[in-house]
């Protein structure tokens, strides 16, 4: 009996052994099948990460690029605004300088008229009238004075008018007018009247014919535009070289 149980005690424990080898056995494939797996997917995620990063790379290239093709345009743009800003800078000088534009600024109002009636004007028709010369040497004075536009009555003064005596009246442009002349310049208040009033000067030379003159400093004036036609029938442009 004792023999047996002897026999039974080793067969369990032989069993016992078995199972326990087993146990292990399959414990260790499980654990190397589940090491398998994580292993290939990180050499997974490497691959799409390489390709990632590749892609990435790639695309910060080509925006480096469009960053330089940008910044070409640009430049390009800016040389042109520039080009096109001066230009049009220069045309509107030229239009101001033409008197064909509108202007405006500070200046000087000068009111010119014939003197009060007295026996000593008796049958004058108008002194400013016969002494129009004196005009003619008052805008010349202005433009000394740095004046940048001037009008009188209304008429825009442009290097092609006239100021003329025509009949019982003054022709400026060919337009009629009259006294009182009301003579408007655009510049420096403080030069030009300091200009007109020296000693001997122009406006004293008028006074001397009885005129009577009055100068205002204004902080803007208004002067309108030649409305006249430009027309050059002999002058014309010359060609630049190339």
């Amino acid at each position: 009996m004792k023999k047996i149980s002897g026999m039974v005690v080793i067969g369990l424990l032989a069993l016992f052994i078995g199972l326990v080898i087993s146990i292990q056995i399959t414990t260790t494939q499980g654990s190397d099948h589940g090491g398998l797996i994580p292993y290939a997917k990180a050499q997974g995620y490497l691959e799409e990460l390489k390709q990632v990063r590749t892609e990435k790379d790639a695309a910060l290239q080509e925006l480096n690029e469009l960053e330089k093709r940008l910044e070409k345009i640009e430049a390009e743009k800016a040389n042109e605004d520039f080009f096109l800003a001066n230009l049009v800078s220069d045309l509107e000088k030229y239009k101001m300088a033409a008197g064909t534009v509108d202007v405006k600024g500070p200046g000087v109002i000068i009111t010119v008229d014939d003197p009060i009636p007295t026996d000593e004007y008796a049958g004058v028709h108008s002194v400013i009238m016969l002494r129009y010369e004196l005009l003619l040497s008052l805008v010349n004075k202005l433009k000394e004075a740095g004046a940048e536009a001037i009008s009188i009555n209304g008429q825009r003064i442009i290097v092609t008018t006239e100021i003329s005596l025509a009949g019982n009246n003054v022709n400026i442009n060919t337009v009629p007018t009259a006294p009182p002349y009301i003579i408007k310049a655009i510049g420096s208040p403080e030069t030009i009247e300091s200009t007109l009033t020296i000693r001997f000067g122009i406006i004293e030379q008028m006074r001397n014919f009885g005129l009577r003159i009055q100068i205002e400093q204004k902080d803007e004036i208004e002067i309108p535009r030649f409305s006249g036609i430009l027309k050059f029938r002999y002058a014309k442009p010359v060609k630049m070289e190339e």
